[in-house]
């Protein structure tokens, strides 16, 4: 069998506070995009769970989320674990705040879940995504949503209109766990207006949602590092970007766009910075 994993963008990323778990209140609108990952699943006479990809530094062994989610369909279902063959063929970033890693967890959980001709709904295949990390579950639904909590709670929203991306991952990476212990300490010089994101998504409007696009881990990215984002965004915006913003917990920089010519040429002026760029639609 062989499936598609798609990458998502935060169009907002608001951090309401620490939780007494350890982990962070969120609340955010998430987006798919063309960019995909594909995997291969193929059942194996040896009995072994193994996974590689077209990228070496990956792991291959129960330390990759997507054999992590193998792990916990058949925990969930109460079954033993099989011989079965993960191969990722890699387009979406690594380490880029994109979900790369969650989202090819979530497309082996929907395989698995096809391949028994899909006894439990979408809704409870996101639920055994939890087990694997926090991005699962959207990943697994896909779309245009407001996730809250740690990312689980899942609320369907009107898709945004179709348009065009570009993306831009600098040539470095962003360590997640150090930005969430660092934003609590963070002086925030806004939050992102979701409301008035889903607002304009109900509306319909393109423009309203690209005006809103914020995303507030980067203000806790360093100095070097933040003017990195800002110098792509800015890039995008002369390009004629509708609005630009960061992903995640980064460093990848995108801009939504209701011109395709306006967007390759953004693409162009951004392959000039170095780092991984892309241009894609919304799904």
């Amino acid at each position: 069998m062989e499936i598609k994993a798609h990458a998502k963008l935060n169009l907002t990323l608001d951090v309401l506070g620490k939780r007494p778990d350890g982990y962070h209140d969120l609340r955010m609108i998430m987006q798919s995009v063309a960019l995909a990952d594909t995997l291969t699943l193929e059942d194996n006479a040896s009995g072994q769970l193994r996974v590689s990809t077209n990228l070496h530094f990956l792991p291959n062994n129960d330390k990759n989320l997507a054999a992590q989610a193998a792990l916990h369909w058949w925990e969930a279902r109460g079954e033993k674990p099989r011989g079965l063959d993960i191969t990722i063929e890699k387009r979406i970033p690594v380490c880029a705040g994109m979900a790369g890693g969650s989202s090819d967890a979530a497309a082996v959980l929907r395989a698995l879940n096809a391949r028994e001709r899909s006894p439990l709904s979408p809704a409870e295949v996101a639920r055994i995504g939890e087990r694997v990390g926090s991005d699962v579950p959207y990943c697994v639904l896909g779309g245009t949503a407001l996730a809250e909590g740690r990312g689980e709670i899942l609320t369907p929203l009107p898709p945004l209109p179709r348009c065009w991306v570009v993306l831009c991952k600098p040539e470095f990476s962003i360590s997640t766990p150090a930005l969430f212990a660092k934003i609590d300490s963070v002086r925030l010089r806004c939050r992102p207006d979701t409301q008035g994101a889903i607002d304009a998504l109900e509306a319909g409007d393109l423009t309203g949602v690209a005006r809103r696009l914020y995303n507030v881990f980067e203000d806790a990215l360093p100095d070097r590092q933040r003017n990195r984002v800002a110098d792509l965004k800015n890039t995008l915006i002369q390009c004629g970007a509708l609005g630009a913003s960061m992903s995640g917990t980064g460093p990848t920089a995108f801009g939504l766009f209701d011109s395709e010519d306006r967007a390759m040429e953004a693409r162009e002026k951004l392959e000039d910075f170095g780092g991984e760029v892309f241009l894609t639609r919304t799904v």
